[in-house]
């Protein structure tokens, strides 16, 4: 397989590969640059050769797609995969009608909640194997429970944790802020020397703070880095509320991005005009698109009153009357990003920010940026953020009916 990939293996990457092979349900586990997608590509290539049949399934649509970029085979969402009934909003898949497969690999781990895994676990075959991905030290799901850290926690099952941070990824600032965040101390926030991937924008008022962010997304960044505002650039916000937070971040980038925009249609206290970037906020069955899911307005008929969106050239109509299930996505929440990356990211903080000031979504919002991470607003704030290494607990049964 090393001289297939053409590659060289880390010994601590070999001992986990030979431990996923030998068990039935297993855990990779680790932060940014670790090697984590190199280990499962090995493990996926080994398999292959064997011919099992493979099934790769993440929480989110932009997860899914991701792996599917990273592993070359096509990944799905677990909803998709499960198969919804949309009459009854259950899954197809369940015993009766188990998935047809050898071997799960569910990436993005962190981000499936108790209902969710356990409707997948329902609908895997007894033969089948389960390979779970994921950083624990991510925001937990949105949903109940904390399965991937109630899973480590119990230490029953076979868990591989990566350490090592290898050296194409070392080179990276992101990477090494990430770390630093995780550890527990204040990222390097000098200006780097020459061209980088982090940096941090000192702005003590938030007022001024929101100015600045909006000509850094749509003049500076793009000027400097070649990336597009609206398809490579996402802004990400701690909290909705605040001169900082998602609402008005979304008004003042919508104005300076597609303010020209016509037809336009108000509705539930927001406007949509063809070239909107636009976010599902929760799961509707019927129309197949989740909670999550971005995309962009094509096209408003004020005759037929109805909106039709654009996520990743599957097309979607909405009546008027349906837009409460729209946001403006310029600028959405950490807790809204999770499972996805993005070009570019840049993450305004502010002491107004302070419930949300965590050490965990910090170190969220920092690891979606592939290329660039712009911090924008008081250093102050990410010192707070920081050091605050208590999120709040979460009350869960799993990981002591796992002991």
């Amino acid at each position: 397989m090393q001289k297939r990939l053409d590659i060289v293996l880390a010994d601590s990457q070999k001992a986990a590969i030979r431990m996923v092979l030998q068990e039935k349900v297993a855990l990779i586990t680790g932060g940014p640059g670790v090697g984590k997608t190199t280990l499962v590509n090995a493990i996926l290539h080994i398999l292959d050769a064997k011919k099992l049949r493979i099934v790769l399934a993440a929480p989110t649509g932009r997860a899914a797609k991701r792996m599917s970029e990273t592993t070359g085979k096509e990944a799905k969402t677990i909803h998709r995969l499960l198969e919804i009934n949309p009459l009854g909003g259950g899954f197809k898949r369940r015993e009766d009608y188990p998935l047809e497969c050898d071997l799960l690999v569910l990436d993005e781990c962190s981000m499936i909640d108790v209902p969710l895994m356990h409707a997948l676990l329902k609908a895997l075959p007894p033969t089948a194997g389960l390979l779970m991905v994921g950083d624990p030290d991510q925001l937990p799901s949105v949903g109940p429970g904390q399965v991937l850290a109630d899973l480590i926690a119990a230490q029953t099952l076979p868990e591989v944790h990566l350490t090592e941070v290898f050296r194409q990824a070392a080179q990276s600032r992101i990477i090494r802020a990430a770390h630093q965040i995780h550890a527990g101390h204040l990222p390097d926030l000098r200006p780097p020397e020459k061209l980088s991937d982090f940096y941090f924008i000192d702005v003590e008022d938030p007022a001024e703070a929101a100015d600045k962010l909006v000509k850094v997304v749509t003049t500076h960044i793009p000027r400097r880095f070649h990336l597009n505002p609206l398809r490579d650039i996402q802004v990400l916000c701690p909290m909705n509320r605040s001169a900082l937070g998602a609402r008005a971040l979304n008004d003042a980038l919508q104005t300076a991005l597609n303010g020209e925009s016509t037809p336009l249609v108000e509705k539930f206290g927001r406007r949509f005009a063809p070239g909107d970037k636009v976010m599902q906020i929760q799961n509707d069955y019927e129309k197949d698109v989740f909670n999550g899911d971005i995309g962009f307005v094509q096209e408003v008929d004020t005759e037929e009153n109805t909106l039709t969106v654009d996520f990743e050239d599957r097309m979607v109509s909405y009546g008027f009357g349906e837009l409460d299930l729209l946001q403006p996505a310029y600028a959405i929440t950490v807790h809204k990003s999770q499972g996805s990356e993005y070009p570019a990211v840049v993450i305004p903080l502010s002491t107004q920010h302070y419930p949300m000031l965590q050490r965990n979504l910090l170190y969220t919002a920092v690891t979606r940026g592939k290329t660039l991470v712009i911090l924008i607003g008081q250093k102050k704030a990410v010192a707070m953020a920081t050091r605050n290494g208590s999120s709040k607990r979460r009350w869960t049964k799993l990981c002591d009916w796992m002991i």
